[in-house]
């Protein structure tokens, strides 16, 4: 091999070298878990290097290996010192000398896009919610390459309310591992079970399914109903569960991490409102075999009637009911109805896919910015 020859094959090992910063938020961490620690694992298989930027008081151990560089922004954390803790930041990233930045969150866009600035380097936005056309998602046309987002419906709305990025937009699936059983009824003599997630914000759009509920359990059938919820909504929750009289059949736990163990103990999974994001839970569910009762609207891409889940009007009682009678009363259908949705992930929420995609947009990333 000539000089000339060993110079072009350095260029080229260069060209395609990957040193990636991820820029996370305390929600990726609490409600993205899954899909950082498959990508965080995946870049290590490859053997590429990672920092992670992350708040301080997060605990990240269950998600991150001891290989991943972890630094903390803010150092110091005072509001009157953001000067020095953007300095110790820059410090830190020119350690490690990374080749492109990848936004997890989008609150974090404005630090990202600043960083990429002061060190002259590409970044990826991630976007996992709709946004709003009053709203505004800091993007930079000189250093923002890719916006990735996890849904159709999330690329069709940023393509309306920013449409010079369109171009930019990529929809790359999250990727989960899927167990090779179903957990859905798959023990007969077992109280059946169901599982979800409590309101965020407005306790009324709860009431609908407790009242659903309530219903089912005066027309004789038998479960129990647990319902991951905190913060400030809880005790409005519990008053409103002791109301209905179900303070024997609903039970309210944590959001705890991992949350596998407590999707793996429900034979149903409910999501009584549409959701503005992209909705973790619901994919979680899935992937371990839990019959899914969900509503329309919002990021509702894995929401398939009658493919992966049955369909209800989350403002009317009896539609939610209706849903899930069809389940109690028609187990086979229930459990056939899980097992598609398993198969359906497998096809299309691969984590090797996810990886191999997110690293092609990360190379693209730093191949467009040195155009």
């Amino acid at each position: 091999m000539n000089e000339e020859q060993i110079d072009t094959t350095l260029q080229d090992s260069t060209d395609k070298l990957l040193r990636p910063g991820l820029i996370v938020s305390e929600r990726t961490i609490s409600e993205y878990s899954m899909f950082l620690h498959h990508l965080l694992v995946g870049l290590a298989d490859e053997s590429i290097p990672v920092v992670l930027i992350c708040p301080p008081g997060v605990d990240v151990e269950p998600v991150v290996s001891p290989a991943i560089e972890v630094v903390r922004h803010p150092a110091i954390d005072l509001p009157f010192l953001w000067s020095q803790n953007r300095k110790i930041l820059i410090e830190h990233l020119e350690k490690f000398k990374p080749t492109v930045l990848h936004c997890l969150c989008e609150s974090k866009a404005v630090l990202t896009r600043q960083l990429a600035r002061q060190m002259d380097l590409p970044y990826v936005l991630t976007v996992d919610s709709l946004q709003k056309r009053w709203g505004c998602l800091s993007i930079s046309s000189k250093r923002c390459a890719k916006i990735m987002v996890p849904a159709e419906s999330i690329a069709e709305n940023l393509s309306r309310i920013y449409p010079k990025f369109a171009p930019r937009i990529e929809k790359i699936n999250i990727g989960t591992f899927v167990s090779e059983t179903s957990v859905c009824f798959h023990n007969p003599s077992q109280l059946a079970s169901m599982v979800t997630a409590g309101p965020i914000d407005k306790l009324e759009e709860f009431e609908n399914l407790l009242s659903a509920v309530r219903h089912l359990a005066i027309d004789g059938y038998e479960f129990l109903l647990v319902v991951m919820s905190e913060g400030r909504i809880e005790k409005k929750l519990r008053r409103l569960i002791g109301a209905l009289g179900l303070s024997q059949i609903v039970n309210i736990i944590p959001i705890l991490n991992p949350r596998l163990s407590v999707l793996a103990a429900g034979d149903i999974f409910i999501q009584a409102q549409p959701c503005d994001f992209f909705n973790t839970l619901l994919l979680e569910a899935m992937s371990v075999g839990a019959a899914v009762a969900a509503c329309k609207g919002g990021v509702d891409d894995l929401i398939i009637e009658d493919k992966t889940a049955v369909v209800f009007d989350p403002n009317d009682e009896l539609s939610i009911m209706s849903s899930l009678q069809r389940l109690f009363d028609r187990r086979e259908f229930a459990r056939k109805l899980a097992i598609e949705t398993q198969e359906y992930l497998r096809e299309n929420h691969g984590v090797s896919n996810m990886i191999s995609s997110v690293l092609q947009s990360y190379h693209d990333a730093q191949d467009w910015f040195k155009k």
